[in-house]
């Protein structure tokens, strides 16, 4: 007898091997048709899979975060099927899972249009209708490689030509479609209802730019019809928020061609980096950080000597003066232990905070480069924090502290805490990384933060908490991170002299609250949808008049407002009063200033804030106080 565990520890008994479906119909018809997989002792499996010893088994379905990917799995495949069904000739390669959905890369011909789309999603939904079932087999390597050459699917074989030579390979067969993958599946096509095909982008053939550049086709796929629609408008309003439309759209800066990856700051956008920039400044100041300035371009040797070439080497820009090999910086942190090996460091002078917004290059695919959330230069917040192992826990506490501070005035209050550990290539001793994944857990929880470990997914140099927001229209950010690094200090000879006056290395935290500015100032605009709060705005407040007759008037209420600190513009145009409110209502201008000939006899304004709203006539000091208190409260409309 084979005995099944289940989720709420009832238990079945089969007189021989069963398989994942056989045991959701003894359960009953309803999770039978509802079945996408099995988790068999942990491990995702399809419905077909059989157990032939006792098990622990839960049942998978739509309402499951597993069946989510495991729709989103078979949609992929779904899609391959399609395209070759309308397109005979094309080429698949790699379909994987990804946030929100999945993509599939082909090679054709030509490049697939909106229209294609449209066939292939249609052709998709034909096939799903069809209710086909999918169907697992296996073969050894080098059988499956003849086999795919036989359909002339070169790319597909040489996939599976790099696998080992003794391994066998899975392959998975709905109707006239068949294709590599490790699965699990959904039992049959009909099970694939809500999707939708979103674009098609370019990307190389195994990601190297020597190679083809493939076609690859995104697509959305979700458990119910209400769960897909609701994705698809929260895209549409992501498209209205997009920062770089935004960007130009309120003439904040632009991307040019001459220098790819790099970003051109207008008088406002300028304006706006600068309020990110001095306020982190302040942060700096008041919570014991000393500001330093490393230089752009060190030698291709102390990059050597951290790990830095040997990782890093095909991200980072270098030249050449006087046969030596120089490199832009890509990251501080070296720069920062330099200035720390200046003179002799004491155990009372830790621990020591060194904050800079270091500019840093990194020379990203061109592929990858996103407005400017995704460059090729841009400026960190960084600090680096040198201290004793004691002194760990209450730095990482501190820090956590004041990273959510920081995010709240910026607006994002959920926040999510993860906790990096040991990737396979690393550097330094197991008890070194043991000790340093102990004191960043050791201080989240000393900060009452509930947080999830990624395995494998530290710096190759120390663990990292990565600090994670969410805007408002739900998707996550990863800005912030603070690391433990007792491996640079090392390389780079660091030392203090202890309270037993013997010399000792220091530990090295590399942290940042808002990562990078260009960044972080992205996430600002498409947060506000544009509509900055006023202590950000680069413009907060329009002042016009109505007629020539408030001219003067309106040139005094401008000179005073900028000698209360405030960003005045002063609009004077001989132009309707409507279009300039309209105008500069577009600009999501925080408030307007209207004055005509009743404003300026009564010494007032009258004011509407953005929206639309109308606060009426108030004096000018009343303004002024009214303004200054949404900027002192960083409050937002």
């Amino acid at each position: 007898m084979i005995q099944i565990t289940l989720p709420d520890g009832s238990q079945r008994e089969f007189p021989g091997p069963v398989t994942v479906a056989e045991v959701a119909a003894s359960i009953g018809t309803g999770l039978a048709k509802a079945a996408l997989a099995g988790k068999v002792d942990g491990k995702v499996v399809d419905t077909s899979f059989q157990m032939t010893a006792n098990s622990q088994l839960s049942i998978i379905t739509a309402k499951d975060g597993d069946g989510l990917e495991v729709i989103r799995h078979s949609t992929a495949h779904l899609l391959a099927y399609a395209v070759k069904e309308l397109f005979p000739d094309a080429q698949v390669t790699i379909g994987p899972v990804i946030e929100h959905g999945f993509y599939y890369d082909f090679s054709y011909k030509r490049p697939f249009t909106p229209e294609d789309l449209v066939a292939i999603e249609k052709k998709m939904t034909e096939l799903a209708n069809k209710d086909e079932p999918v169907v697992r087999r296996v073969l050894p390597r080098d059988e499956a490689v003849a086999y795919f050459k036989s359909l002339g699917e070169h790319y597909k074989a040489e996939i599976i030509g790099s696998i080992p030579s003794n391994e066998d390979v899975s392959l998975y067969r709905e109707g006239k479609f068949e294709d590599l993958c490790r699965g699990p599946h959904v039992p049959s096509t009909g099970k694939l209802k809500h999707f939708k095909l979103m674009k098609v982008a370019g990307a190389y053939w195994r990601g190297d730019h020597k190679n083809e550049m493939l076609q690859r086709v995104y697509g959305t796929a979700w458990a119910t019809k209400d769960e897909l629609q609701q994705h698809l408008t929260m895209l549409e309003e992501a498209e209205k928020r997009d920062h770089r439309k935004l960007g130009k759209e309120l003439d904040l800066f632009h991307i040019d061609e001459h220098s790819p990856g790099t970003v051109f700051w207008h008088p406002k956008g300028w304006t706006l980096w600068q309020g990110v920039e001095q306020y982190m400044r302040q942060v700096y100041r008041d919570n014991g950080y000393l500001e330093v300035k490393g230089p752009q371009i060190i030698d291709k040797s102390l990059w050597e000597k951290t790990g830095h070439w040997d990782k890093y080497r095909e991200n980072m820009f270098t030249t050449e003066s006087e046969k030596r090999d120089y490199a832009l910086k890509p990251m501080n942190c070296p720069g920062h232990i330099l200035i720390f090996k200046q003179g002799i460091k004491s155990y009372r002078d830790l621990p020591l905070r060194f904050g800079e917004f270091g500019q840093c290059h990194r020379n990203e695919p061109s592929g990858g480069l996103h407005g400017i959330m995704r460059v090729r230069a841009f400026t960190q917040d960084d600090g680096h924090i040198f201290c004793t192992e004691d002194q760990i826990q209450e730095e990482v506490k501190a820090f956590t502290t004041l990273l959510q501070k920081v995010y709240k005035d910026f607006g994002f209050t959920n926040i999510i805490y993860k906790l990096s550990t040991r990737p396979e290539k690393r550097i330094g001793t197991d008890e070194s990384w043991d000790f340093a994944e102990k004191a960043l857990a050791d201080g989240l929880r000393a900060s009452g933060c509930d947080f999830e470990y990624l395995p494998g997914e530290g710096a190759f140099y120390g663990p990292k908490i990565e600090y994670t927001l969410k805007d408002a229209l739900g998707r996550p950010w990863q800005c912030g991170t603070i690391q433990v690094d007792p491996n640079l200090p090392e390389r780079l000879d660091a030392e203090f002299v202890g309270e037993d006056g013997n010399r000792h290395r220091p530990v090295m935290l590399h942290r940042a609250i808002v990562g990078s500015l260009e960044r972080f100032i992205g996430i600002l605009i498409e947060e506000s949808a544009g509509a900055l709060p006023a202590w950000l705005a680069p413009v907060q407040v329009a002042v016009l008049n109505i007629t020539d007759s408030q001219a003067e008037y309106c040139k005094n209420v401008a000179k005073t407002l900028q000698n209360q600190g405030l960003r005045v513009k002063l609009d004077l145009r001989n132009e309707k009063i409507t279009l300039k409110i309209r105008e500069h209502s577009m600009q999501k201008l925080p408030y307007l200033l209207v004055i005509g000939d009743k404003e300026m006899a009564a010494g007032a304004v009258a004011v509407r804030a953005r929206g639309g709203q109308d606060l009426g006539a108030m004096s000018l000091d009343a303004f002024v106080q009214k303004i200054n208190g949404d900027i002192a409260s960083k409050s937002s409309f």
